[in-house]
């Protein structure tokens, strides 16, 4: 598939001030030292094209997700917007809802999770501490379990805070890591390294209308997410 059908197949909302993709697995948001296309090139390419824009485009990069997970990414369109939704996001205002398939049968039906974590740069791993220490931070979650499946459960998160690899350091701490991920302690990995992690739902305000607006991710496409079709979340 080509960038163009790429965007054209995973973009879930555009307007003058934003832009709202369905991030695929394996597709880095930022560029970094691997030196592969990030979704940012991408996503200007096809703004410059398509608005037939001369010159550099701007997009500013509200949020990140993991590059082997997947889901809603928001992306401004301009300074202003970019201002605005970055105060929506630390003062907690943004609600966002992930949904992921972990390993184990015998998941509380729901749970708080609250934990400290603090990250280890060179290993790009978050570690869940005991206690409140120097470069920690706070990280809370709620989640509940969706679905029992076969070796597994299928569960929705929702995120308090917004911490380096959260929902992925905490579950696997709780004893549930997401499958696939054995940075965290999965058995084993999936094909092509990714994990089943899915940001399913953001609901934000409009930078500009002040219009609340609600964003959901379609899952990729694999025979364990279609077993989950069907559920509201």
């Amino acid at each position: 598939m080509n960038s163009t059908s790429l965007v054209r197949n995973n973009l879930i909302y555009e307007d003058n001030h934003l832009l709202v993709f369905n991030k695929q697995q394996g597709i880095l948001v930022q560029g970094d030292i691997t030196g592969d296309i990030s979704l940012l090139e991408i996503l200007k390419k096809y703004l410059k094209i398509s608005k037939k824009k001369a010159g550099n485009v701007y997009l500013g990069l509200v949020h990140r997700l993991d590059r082997m997970s997947s889901g809603v990414i928001v992306f401004a369109k301009t300074s202003k917007a970019l201002s605005r939704l970055n105060k929506q996001f630390k003062n907690r205002e943004v609600s966002k809802k992930y949904w992921a398939i972990v390993e184990g049968e015998n998941i509380p039906k729901e749970e708080k999770l609250i934990n400290w974590l603090k990250k280890n740069q060179k290993k790009n791993k978050s570690f869940v501490i005991d206690k409140e220490l120097k470069g920690s931070k706070r990280a809370i979650l709620k989640y509940k379990l969706i679905k029992k499946l076969k070796n597994y459960s299928f569960i929705e998160v929702e995120l308090e805070t917004g911490r380096h690899h959260q929902i992925r350091s905490q579950i696997a701490y709780r004893g549930f890591p997401i499958k696939g991920d054995v940075k965290y302690g999965s058995k084993r990995s999936n094909k092509n390294s990714f994990i089943y992690l899915h940001s399913r739902q953001l609901t934000l305000v409009h930078p500009v209308t002040n219009e609340k607006l609600k964003f959901v991710a379609k899952c990729p496409k694999d025979s364990l997410w279609k077993s989950c079709e069907g559920v509201s979340s």
